[in-house]
């Protein structure tokens, strides 16, 4: 994982909050797919000798030294993980890093010829300038800093607090904003209409908490460092810049002291909601006023819009006048300069992978360019990039099979809600009735969104960064105080990853993930639904995890739950954090069960589901079923198990147990089997062994 360019829209953290996994930039509304101006004109080949081979479960990696019922994740895992380290340009590595490696394969195929036609038109073109100005380096490090000089001209413009509010203004309609975040989400209440968030934004630091606790004081000394080096890189001499970067970690520090963590935000999607009226938000924040926010960004005053986190926005405010004028300067300088650090000249490049990379998250060399090139276009211009893709990479065949998959787990999911001891049938009802309304998506949109207007060329590799970029966020502003547009994907279809939103009350699943060991059309069922089927459920689920279950069928936030029965789900949730939170992950370290909740949840449903609609699917075979020396049910979780391998760098592993809403993949492998006794039945396990939970310890919510 590379940073997060500055230049991203910070809004996607209120999108985060809310998805079921990880998601990205829905970006636009969607335009017809058979749109003359998008549609791909050139015809698109890939060489399928020259992509990564798929991860397909073997019986030859279980590691029958090891003792399925005691260590699971060793036994199914181990072997592989032995053999196979974290490559030195990544910092995580594991099958939905081997997919990825394939889905890069096939992108860096589909730029080349992009790249290759300088006539184009369409979403060609805007796929070809990206990746080719990208990958002119001698041209990027001839311009060194000078495409960003008039930006620092502009800051070094600044005088006083009603100019460092117009900076932000106007460095927020260009969809660069450093302090707080603003986009359109569907209204809490109303879930069919856009209004307009704004969130906290600011830190250049994962979390709040690398701000305070005593066992990060190394990476925030770091960070120290790391401004100090961007802004000498921007022309500040040395003393001054030392003495900048102390002033910019202390002003982060204050805006950390009213920020939300990681684990706040996963764990209370209310905080993203606060509605307000704007004479609201500017007796707030007098500062920065929102009726001048409003205009500058070209939006009529609405009516209401959300202000989430207000105690930080109010903090903001007050900075604008009592923090100095030359310390908001230096703030500003050096996120500018930190943000556009990946499009610039190989100085620029190489700090912001020497802190972001290798001291944050432990990677050991920097990605090949093209690599990065591609992570650009992807982060800018996915869909267009997408619409290449799927020409490509999806057979109709893969989405005919999930289809019925997703029914199948659907008809599972409803009678373990009909079945369920815990809830009361006027519970189950609304329970029902949200269940009746998911609605799936599989492969890629079915309307592609239009990049009319977005104007790219072969100049500039940072100008055509900062053009999509800005076209991209004014987009988004057109959402605003109009209806959703339920067509809209959060997620490419080259992305290996699947999610739920709540707020539309969908479950998505990308092109890129429908590949072994999720998804081989060549394997049995039982193997397909340990895989891919365990995922559909887990998605499923999430609708029904402790942040999912407070939004109702039509993607309302609304409470439809018995005081008795949200009693009952509290007790039972509860237990399954305590048993993540004994999960040692590094020494000394335990996994968050709270933070990673929902995620937890999500895959002890999922997996249930799954199993459910495997025994359904299949109702002439018995679990003993043997395939290859292995039963059916043994299939089932053996899969299930090789989705979760995966190796981390001990220092990405400590990023992740503060900011990632999801266990480690090793504890995911073993977390939900060793609640489910047919996993026990599977592998002749034993009362006492510690894949078998029992009695009291024995957690089934869905």
């Amino acid at each position: 994982m590379t940073a997060q360019p500055k230049f991203a829209l910070l809004a996607l953290s209120l999108a985060a909050a809310l998805a079921g996994c990880a998601q990205k930039d829905a970006s636009a509304p969607a335009a017809d797919a058979a749109k003359p101006a998008d549609a791909p004109k050139a015809e698109y080949t890939i060489d399928e000798s020259k992509l990564p081979p798929v991860n397909r479960f073997d019986i030859a990696d279980l590691d029958t030294s090891k003792n399925a019922c005691t260590d699971f994740a060793g036994y199914v895992d181990g072997k592989w993980l032995a053999t196979n380290p974290v490559p030195g340009d990544r910092t995580s590595w594991g099958a939905f890093e081997m997919l990825d490696e394939r889905s890069l394969g096939i992108r860096h195929q589909l730029a080349e010829q992009a790249a290759a036609n300088k006539d184009a038109t369409g979403v060609d073109k805007i796929v070809g300038d990206l990746y080719a100005t990208g990958m002119d380096q001698a041209k990027v490090d001839a311009a060194g800093i000078t495409p960003i000089q008039g930006r620092l001209d502009a800051i070094n413009a600044i005088t006083d607090s009603a100019s460092i509010a117009d900076y932000m203004r106007t460095t927020t309609a260009r969809g660069e904003g450093d302090v707080f975040g603003f986009g359109p989400s569907p209204d809490f209440k109303d879930s069919s209409m856009n209004i307009g968030y704004a969130f906290q934004g600011g830190l250049g630091l994962p979390d709040r908490g690398y701000y305070f606790d005593k066992d990060k004081a190394d990476k925030l000394a770091a960070y120290q460092q790391h401004i100090a080096k961007v802004l000498e890189l921007s022309g500040t001499p040395a003393a001054d810049a030392a003495k900048q970067a102390k002033d910019v970690v202390a002003f982060e520090t204050r805006l950390a002291k009213v920020s939300k963590s990681s684990e706040e935000l996963s764990r209370d999607a209310e905080l993203a909601y606060n509605p307000v009226t704007v004479a609201e938000a500017d007796k707030l924040t007098p500062n920065f006023p929102w009726s001048k926010f409003f205009e500058s960004q070209g939006l009529e005053q609405p009516k209401m819009f959300s202000l989430a986190i207000p105690a930080f926005h109010e903090e903001v405010s007050k900075m604008i006048v009592d923090v100095p004028v030359d310390t908001w300067k230096a703030y500003f300088r050096a996120h500018l300069v930190d943000g556009a650090s990946p499009y610039l000249s190989d100085p620029f490049v190489q700090e912001n992978f020497a802190f972001y990379n290798q001291t944050m998250r432990g990677q050991k060399q920097i990605k090949d360019r093209w690599k990065r090139v591609l992570g650009t276009v992807e982060n800018q211009t996915g869909e267009a990039l997408g619409q290449l893709y799927v020409k490509v990479a999806f057979p109709a065949e893969s989405k005919a099979r999930m289809q019925q998959l997703v029914q199948n787990l659907r008809d599972a999911l409803k009678v373990r809600i009909q079945n369920l001891a815990w809830m009361s049938d006027e519970t189950k009802k609304k329970a029902l009735d949200k269940w009746a309304t998911f609605t799936p998506k599989i492969g890629y949109p079915d309307k592609w969104r239009s990049w009319d207007g977005l104007n790219t060329s072969r100049d500039s590799y940072i100008g055509n960064v900062l053009a999509a970029n800005e076209f991209n966020y004014k987009w988004n502003l057109g959402k605003i105080g109009k209806p959703v547009d339920k067509t809209e994907w959060g997620m490419t279809p080259q992305t290996v990853n699947a999610y739920y939103n709540p707020q539309q009350n969908e479950i998505v699943f990308p092109a890129a993930i429908l590949q072994p060991p999720f998804f081989d059309a060549k394997a049995d069922d039982a193997t397909n639904y340990g895989g891919i089927g365990a995922v559909i459920g887990h998605e499923m689920t999430h609708g029904y995890d402790d942040q999912g279950a407070r939004f109702g069928p039509t993607g309302n936030f609304e409470n439809w739950w018995t005081p008795a029965d949200a009693n009952g789900f509290k007790a039972l949730t509860n237990k399954l954090v305590q048993q993540f939170n004994e999960y040692e992950a590094l020494p000394g370290k335990h996994v968050n069960g709270n933070l990673t909740l929902g995620e937890n949840i999500a895959d002890l449903g999922g997996l249930n589901i799954a199993y459910d609609a495997m025994q359904r699917a299949q109702p002439d075979s018995k679990p003993t079923t043997q395939v290859g020396g292995l039963s059916r049910d043994q299939r089932f979780f053996l899969n299930f198990g090789t989705i979760w391998r995966r190796n981390f760098t001990p220092d990405e592993l400590n990023v992740r147990l503060v900011t990632d809403p999801h266990a480690p993949a090793n504890f995911r492998a073993i977390g939900a089997p060793s609640n489910m006794p047919a996993f026990a039945a599977a592998f002749q396990c034993k009362a006492g062994d510690k894949m078998v939970r029992s009695g009291d310890k024995q957690i089934l919510i869905w």
